[in-house]
């Protein structure tokens, strides 16, 4: 999680959200990425999916199973679908999005019934440290 912290670091750098993500398999970054919307002009380009796109890359399948995400912030709906779709194994995440967290904030994505696939899921990892690099970002663009 440190590691995805230092990539939300990036995004905030260029004036992006700061969130950041990594894919691990057997120890090993698959894929890595941090908030670029903005400078892609990509409404999909969220840290998660970022990440997501360098590991099926790398990887040369988009069933990335077996695979941890550790992302910064819980993830959206979109995010969440998509990791649904690439089968990631594992979702590790630090921050709660009480406005648009779609694990278990605002809704519970991977509990819809009928879906093929299921995720462990781990939140609350580092969430103070992932917290305060948002809130500081927040709080900058407010002052």
């Amino acid at each position: 999680m440190r590691y995805a912290l230092d990539l939300a670091g990036r995004a905030g750098e260029q004036d992006e959200v700061p969130v950041g993500a990594i894919i691990v398999r057997d120890d090993k970054v698959m894929g890595e990425g941090w908030n670029r919307p903005i400078a892609t002009s990509d409404p999909t380009a969220h840290a998660e999916i970022v990440a997501m796109r360098a590991a099926a890359q790398l990887l040369g399948n988009y069933r990335l199973t077996g695979t941890t995400l550790y992302v910064t912030l819980e993830p959206c709906l979109m995010c969440a679908g998509a990791m649904i779709h690439a089968r990631i194994g594992r979702l590790v995440f630090g921050a709660h999005d009480r406005k648009r967290g779609a694990v278990n904030s605002t809704t519970h994505a991977f509990d819809t019934p009928g879906l093929n696939h299921q995720l462990e899921v781990c939140g609350g990892v580092l969430e103070q440290d992932c917290a305060t690099r948002l809130q500081q970002f927040f709080a900058a663009r407010r002052g």
